[in-house]
C-alpha cells in the first residue's frame, strides 16, 4: 500500500494517530512570525429552515404555505420592516444588534442536490452538483499553505471531509486532554519502540510509526497550550456549548491553530417542526453568545470570524407531518467584529417566484462566501484553493 493511499483509506484519518507533522514545528515557531486570524466554522447538520430562522413576517405567501408551522408575528423578533429573528436567536439579534452580524440570503449554488450526504460533500469540498472531489475545501487550503504553521481542528472525535486534503489533513479532536491522554496510553508507548528497525521506511509500516510519533509530539503540544488557558465564562451544558468552549481556550492559549471546525445537529425537521427548531436554535444562539462574549474577554474576538450554514434549506411549502422537506437555498451567518456590512447584506428571495421544487430560487454561490473569507481574511489565493473563480461579497 503507498503512502497516499494509506492516508486517504486509513480509519487512523480521524483519529489520534492522524496528525499533521508540520503541527510539530510549532514547537519551534515564536508567536511572532505567525499571523493570528482565526475562522470558525459551524454547520447546522440537518438542513436548517431558514424560513423559520429569518421570518419575512410582512409576506403573505409565506404564511399562506406554512398555516400551521408559521411563526406568528407577535413571536417574532423584528430587525427590519420586513424581516425578524425567531424568538430563540435573541442572543444573535443582540450581536446583531451590536453590528456583530451578516446575514446573507439565499445562499446555494446550481443544480441544487436535497440528499444530506450528498449536500454536504458539496459544501464541504466546495464542488460543483454534479463534480465529486475527494479533498475539502479547508484541506486544500491546507495542501496549499502547509510550509507555513496553519493547521486547522474539528472539535469532534473524527475528521469532515471538509478537512481532509491531498498531502496534509486537519485534525479531530473534541477534548485535548483526552488526546493527550491516549498518546501517552502504554501500549502507544511500546509499539514507538520498534520505530528503530532497520527493515521500516517511508515505503512500508515506518511511516505509520513517522504519523504517530507526530502525533504524540502533537498531542502535547495541543495539551500544553489548551490546559493555559482560562475563562470566566459559563457555558450551557450542552454538547455544542462544550465545542465552542474547547474552541474558545485553543483560540485565547495563543495556539497556531487557523480554523476550527464545529457542528450543531439535528434540523432535519420532517416533523413536528416547531419546537425542535425552536430547541436547536436556542442551543446555537446562546452558545454563540457566551462564546463571543468568551473571546471579547480574552482580546481575540477581533481576529476572530465565525461562519455558520446549514448543507441546504427546506421546502418553502409545510408537509403534511407539520414540517418541511429538504429544500436548497438558505441564509447563512457571518460574525465578527470587523464586518463591513453588518446586517442584511441583500433581500430574501421571492416566496411567488420558486423553482421547480418549490425552493427559494439562490442568488449567491456559497463558493463565493469561501472565497471572500478566503481572500478578505485568511490572505490567500482562493482561486488556487476553490479550483475556480467566484465573485467576492463585500462583508469582509
Amino acid at each position: 500500500m503507498d503512502r497516499r493511499h494509506f492516508l486517504k483509506q486509513s480509519t487512523l484519518a480521524s483519529s489520534l494517530f492522524f496528525v499533521p507533522s508540520f503541527v510539530k514545528a510549532f514547537e519551534n515557531l515564536s508567536a511572532s512570525s505567525l499571523g493570528y486570524k482565526r475562522l470558525v466554522v459551524i454547520q447546522l447538520s440537518g438542513g436548517n429552515d431558514g424560513l423559520n430562522t429569518i421570518i419575512p413576517f410582512r409576506n403573505d405567501d409565506y404564511y399562506r404555505y406554512r398555516p400551521k408551522i408559521a411563526i406568528s408575528k407577535p413571536d417574532i423578533i423584528k430587525a427590519t420592516d420586513e424581516l425578524g429573528f425567531h424568538a430563540s436567536l435573541l442572543p444573535l439579534k443582540k450581536l446583531y444588534d451590536k453590528g456583530h452580524v451578516t446575514i446573507i440570503n439565499n445562499v446555494g449554488y446550481p443544480n441544487p442536490n436535497r440528499s444530506h450526504f450528498r449536500a454536504t460533500d458539496i459544501w464541504q469540498t466546495a464542488s460543483d452538483a454534479n463534480q465529486y472531489l475527494q479533498t475539502g475545501w479547508i484541506g486544500r487550503y491546507l495542501d496549499t499553505y502547509g510550509n507555513e504553521p496553519y493547521n486547522a481542528i474539528e472539535i469532534d472525535d473524527s475528521l469532515s471531509l471538509a478537512l481532509k486534503g491531498e498531502t496534509t489533513n486537519g485534525i479531530a479532536a473534541k477534548n485535548p486532554q483526552v488526546l493527550f491522554k491516549t498518546s501517552q496510553d502504554p501500549y502507544f508507548k511500546n509499539v514507538l519502540k520498534y520505530y528503530q528497525d532497520e527493515h521500516l521506511s517511508e515505503h512500508n509500516l515506518g511511516y505509520l510509526y513517522k504519523t504517530m510519533i507526530a502525533a504524540e509530539s502533537s498531542a502535547t503540544y495541543i495539551f500544553e497550550k489548551h490546559k493555559t488557558a482560562t475563562s470566566k465564562q459559563t457555558y450551557p451544558n450542552n454538547a455544542f456549548s462544550n465545542q465552542l468552549k474547547t474552541t474558545a481556550g485553543l483560540i485565547s492559549s495563543g495556539i497556531e491553530t487557523k480554523v476550527f471546525y464545529s457542528s450543531l445537529g439535528g434540523f432535519d425537521t420532517h416533523a413536528n417542526q416547531l419546537n425542535s427548531q425552536s430547541r436547536l436554535l436556542e442551543i446555537y444562539a446562546e452558545g454563540i453568545d457566551v462564546f463571543v462574549e468568551d473571546l471579547k474577554q480574552q482580546g481575540t474576538f477581533n481576529d476572530t470570524l465565525i461562519v455558520t450554514f446549514s448543507e441546504f434549506g427546506r421546502r418553502v411549502k409545510q408537509n403534511a407531518a407539520n414540517g418541511t422537506d429538504h429544500g436548497a437555498a438558505s441564509n447563512l451567518f457571518i460574525i465578527g467584529n470587523q464586518l463591513k456590512t453588518p446586517g442584511f447584506y441583500n433581500d430574501l428571495a421571492s416566496l411567488s417566484d420558486l423553482d421547480d421544487n418549490g425552493d427559494l430560487k439562490y442568488t449567491i454561490d456559497f463558493r463565493s462566501v469561501y472565497a471572500t473569507v478566503l481572500d478578505k481574511w485568511l490572505a490567500v489565493e482562493d482561486q488556487t484553493i476553490l479550483n475556480s473563480s467566484f465573485p467576492k461579497l463585500k462583508f469582509l
